[in-house]
């Protein structure tokens, strides 16, 4: 695909200790929704669109990415599956993030902007949180947003819908599912965002 460089794949929080009231009415969405983040994030890597993982640091201040991943994956149960299915590949770049949204207090934006990013491919749970502060906040930055209805969960299917209501809406996201053919995603984005 032409412009590679202009679309990036960002997965927010899949990397989760699922240590929180209401972790297990979230982990088979998850599940779902990782499974068909893997197959997006297959497609988008044989486009050239980088992978970026933006995720909690759970509040673990001298922690790095990879120990995230590891302490996921020593978890056991749904949140080393999660861990374990969208594992990190080589080439895949990782932020931690302080707060609800990847934008904030992290170097997201200027790493899209040194990749010339103008639309993003947003992923991850949960929908009715991380993810729809992220979208807002690129909204507010210009860039053209996609989220995926089948890439995204939160506890129940009316929180996801309703958030991913509420992005269409107030920012212009297209939640069209992950199985559209990416040229023709791209091209919902940017007929959204005129």
């Amino acid at each position: 695909m032409r412009n590679a460089a202009k679309v990036a794949l960002l997965l927010v929080d899949y990397m989760n200790p699922l240590a929180f009231d209401g972790a297990a009415q979230l982990a088979p969405k998850a599940m779902a929704a990782a499974k068909a983040t893997v197959a997006l994030k297959r497609r988008c890597r044989a486009a050239r669109f980088p992978a970026i993982y933006a995720n909690d640091n759970f509040g673990r201040w001298d922690s790095q990415f990879d120990e995230i991943v590891r302490l996921c994956i020593e978890s056991g149960g749904a949140a080393a599956a999660l861990a374990s299915l969208l594992a990190p590949e080589p080439g895949d770049i990782s932020i931690l993030k302080p707060r609800h949204s990847a934008f904030y207090g992290t170097p997201l934006e200027f790493l899209l902007e040194e990749r010339r990013a103008e639309t993003l491919i947003v992923t991850g749970l949960a929908a009715d949180s991380c993810v729809l502060f992220t979208a807002l906040d690129a909204f507010l930055r210009n860039f053209r947003v996609w989220v995926p209805r089948d890439c995204v969960a939160s506890k129940t299917i009316g929180d996801r819908d309703r958030a991913l209501t509420q992005m269409h809406d107030a920012a212009k996201v297209w939640t069209g599912p992950s199985r559209t053919p990416l040229p023709a995603a791209i091209a919902r984005c940017a007929s959204l965002h005129k």
